[in-house]
């Protein structure tokens, strides 16, 4: 995938509406032949010379009818290919059908587990796609099973088999591919949750096959990645004639006492993202005169931060805690008719109080929210396990429960707007699961609000940075063990630069 444009995502039944169409035109290819020929040629990529040893699992549905194809075309290009065909040919479409028939009329043979001696160079899993709607159990789990104790490269069609397309959840067991090409489109089971664990593990990436399809021309997508073109749209070039007051200017309330580091890497974050006055209204009753590693940030009451009336866009949140006090200040913050990023603490009180439920959705300036999935079910009224079983539902929830960007966190963070657009962040790594980062993150989105980005682009756009600039570090040999959150700042702004300027 690109990491430099965004690229749509489709709901697996806006897939099913795509092959309709597709399926309706006069004289096209089936999807099936043009399926199996892309995957071949993947999975041709993937093997290098000819002769190697290729195992091909072959499902019930049309995702077996995908690996039908393929070994066909595999066997031709004379690669040794066993098949396994785990379904009852007598319930296959009539497309599935007439490839095994062209498998077998190539000489192909199907068996129904794989050959107990066989040490294949690939595995091609074609058991199920993107219509799995139950647990995988019994017969199939064993196989299943099996196959990932195997130390070869596994090239995935459409999708792992056992990830749901639409959620990225395991369903039941899942079969743990290097590789994977999906066809038409992207779909978010393979950028969320289990999904990139289970689709891309090892190093592996997802290509996509479009099958000669214009999808966009086709059919509005909601859904799409993040990639860097966010930032371009969130911060133009700045003229040279510009001043620290063009950059806008963001207050961080938080810092309560043992926490004050959390407002103090919002703010640093906010400071090196190119906000031109970051100001800290710290809670703590014993607050620092200014901040030693960062003597530009500017120390307040929140009280003089909140009544000074000094800023362009407000973070509140890290390290506020939940005392009454806290609750009294962010009563006023969400009161300020200036963007809002609002994080951690701030969310559990809002959380616990219907009042500030109530004022949420009422602001008269954009808000952006930024829960953890626990945080997320809090919100909510539900179970953090009900949240991670859809995020892009629950995400959209939040979006229009509290009329609020909702940056829902985790592997394949979801940011969804209030107009039912969402996106699937596709950078970061397992390091930045370290303290911090939520607060830096909260204040990267804050500078580029205060910069003049609109909610949506300013938290995705953040949201992609944040995971990029970590993603630098552990290239650069900094992480993923290790990382922290200081280092992603100065990862950023590094990034920043190259990209927008």
């Amino acid at each position: 995938m690109r990491q430099d444009r965004c690229t749509p995502i489709y709901l697996s039944a806006d897939i099913r509406a795509l092959e309709r169409i597709a399926a309706a035109r006069a004289g096209a290819a089936p999807l099936m032949q043009l399926a199996g020929l892309a995957a071949a040629e993947y999975a041709r990529e993937l093997l290098g010379e000819y002769g190697r040893k290729v195992l091909v699992l072959a499902g019930p549905g049309n995702n077996g009818g995908d690996a039908f194809e393929v070994a066909t075309h595999l066997m031709r290009w004379f690669y040794r290919v066993e098949l396994v065909f785990a379904g009852d040919e007598h319930q296959l479409s009539e497309d599935a059908l007439a490839a095994l028939k062209k498998w077998r009329a190539c000489g192909g043979s199907t068996y129904a587990a794989p050959p107990s001696a066989l040490r294949p160079d690939l595995v091609v899993d074609g058991l199920f796609g993107i219509g799995l709607t139950r647990a995988l159990e019994g017969g199939y789990a064993d196989l299943i099973d099996g196959i990932n104790r195997l130390p070869c490269p596994k090239l995935a069609l459409d999708i792992a088999s056992g990830i749901n397309a639409d959620t990225g959840a395991v369903m039941g067991t899942a079969l743990r591919a290097t590789h994977t090409i999906t066809f038409i489109a992207l779909k978010p089971g393979l950028l969320t949750l289990d999904g990139p664990d289970h689709c891309t593990s090892s190093g592996g990436e997802i290509r996509i096959a479009d099958l000669g399809l214009d999808v966009r021309a086709l059919q509005d997508a909601k859904g799409a990645t993040t990639a860097a073109e966010l930032l371009r749209q969130a911060l133009p070039p700045r003229p040279l004639n510009f001043h620290k007051g063009n950059a806008g200017s963001v207050g961080v309330l938080g810092g309560a006492s043992g926490m004050v580091g959390a407002a103090m890497l919002a703010g640093r974050a906010a400071l090196k993202l190119g906000a031109g006055k970051v100001f800290l209204g710290l809670l703590t009753d014993h607050p620092p005169y200014l901040d030693c590693g960062q003597p530009e940030l500017m120390l307040r009451t929140p009280r003089e931060l909140l009544e000074a009336g000094m800023v362009s866009a407000f973070a509140a949140g890290p390290g506020m805690g939940t005392a009454k006090s806290a609750e009294q200040l962010l009563r006023e913050v969400l009161d300020a008719n200036v963007p809002l990023v609002l994080d951690a603490d701030a969310l559990n009180l809002i959380a616990a109080s219907k009042m500030l439920q109530a004022r949420l959705p009422k602001r008269g300036a954009p808000s952006v929210l930024t829960p953890h999935p626990a945080e997320a079910a809090r919100l909510l009224g539900c179970a953090t396990a009900a949240v991670q079983a859809d995020r892009v539902k629950a995400a959209n929830e939040l979006a229009q429960r509290y009329q609020a960007v909702a940056v829902l966190k985790g592997n394949g963070s979801v940011i969804a707007s209030p107009d039912g657009g969402w996106l699937i962040n596709t950078s970061g790594n397992p390091g930045m699961a370290s303290a911090g980062m939520g607060d830096v993150l909260t204040g990267m989105i804050a500078a580029l609000l205060a910069q003049g980005a609109d909610a949506r682009t300013a938290a995705a756009a953040a949201v992609w940075l944040h995971g990029a600039a970590g993603d630098r570090l552990a290239a650069a040999g900094n992480g993923p063990i290790g990382l922290n959150a200081s280092e992603v700042i100065d990862s950023a702004r590094v990034l920043l630069n190259k990209t927008v300027c």
